[in-house]
């Protein structure tokens, strides 16, 4: 059995939305969190990665969203490093609302191991294996590369943005859970340019929420870069869509990411159509290749 870390936070007023639920970019945050947590409980804390000139980056993460997080409660996550493979180790995730020991989301993240003397992969060493799966490594697993996205079409959204301080972390770059906000900010500010903003949605008594959403990571953002957010959706149904997102700085692709969104009645949490008119009004930003 792997080695096995949890960690419980208590919501805070500030990490819930206008819906009155936790942004999705915290789910990140606790992850992460709990997997510093782990690994420094397993004996590599910060100062050894320091002394050694190692480092942790993410690459890729995808996201189960079960049920809601609201403010006062308290999750609990767990995680266990799942598999090995020479640079990359793949970390899951539970997510269980304290109260009443629901599951709220699951989640696994690719970690990359990286030298920071020159920046690339390194390969994990023996230590790693013997510290995170103390009865044997499992035999390793291929790493799932992310889809394909459909071609953006002509009237795909976009936003463009400048790196700003407060998105920067310790390893002098953009967080990895600020690129899924510029996707919520981007996907916001589209259907606010379509003619439907939250606030209209919510009078109607429905809401857009994210089933699952991935993002893989494929080079930094840094200090002041000026970056370009385009979005667009496939797979619309009537109830249910995808939306894409591609987030570039000068022609260059830093991430891409995916969410599968759903349309539910804000009380019940029940499945809904989507409003009278929205299909017609997203028509522009659906890809040619979208399946009904």
């Amino acid at each position: 059995m792997p080695r096995t870390h949890e960690r419980t936070f208590r919501i805070r007023h500030y990490e819930c939305d206008a819906y009155e639920n936790v942004y999705y970019t915290n789910y990140l945050r606790y992850m992460q969190e709990t997997a510093m947590d782990a690994s420094a409980a397993a004996g590599f804390r910060a100062e050894w990665y320091a002394s050694r000139g190692f480092v942790w980056l993410v690459r890729d993460t995808e996201i189960e969203y079960i049920e809601p997080l609201r403010y006062g409660d308290t999750v609990r996550v767990k995680t266990w490093v799942r598999n090995m493979r020479q640079a990359l180790s793949k970390r899951a995730y539970e997510l269980y609302r304290e109260r009443d020991n629901a599951i709220v989301a699951r989640a696994h993240t690719d970690w990359a191991f990286i030298e920071l003397a020159t920046g690339k992969p390194a390969r994990i060493t023996q230590e790693f294996r013997d510290a995170f799966f103390p009865e044997g490594a499992p035999p390793e697993e291929g790493r799932e590369r992310f889809p394909t996205p459909p071609p953006a079409p002509d009237g795909a959204y976009t936003q463009r943005r400048r790196v700003e301080w407060r998105d920067i972390d310790p390893a002098q770059h953009v967080n990895n859970s600020v690129y899924l906000a510029y996707s919520e900010d981007c996907a916001v500010e589209a259907s606010t340019a379509c003619g439907w903003a939250p606030s209209r949605l919510r009078e109607l008594g429905v809401s857009l929420e994210i089933a699952r959403c991935r993002i893989e990571y494929r080079t930094p953002a840094v200090l002041n870069d000026e970056l370009t957010v385009t979005t667009w959706l496939s797979d619309v149904q009537s109830n249910r869509a995808t939306r894409y997102f591609s987030l570039d700085r000068n022609g260059t692709s830093l991430s891409r990411a995916f969410a599968e969104m759903r349309c539910i009645d804000c009380l019940t949490r029940e499945a809904r159509d989507f409003p009278n008119g929205y299909l017609a009004t997203i028509a522009p930003s659906i890809s040619q290749t979208n399946e009904t």
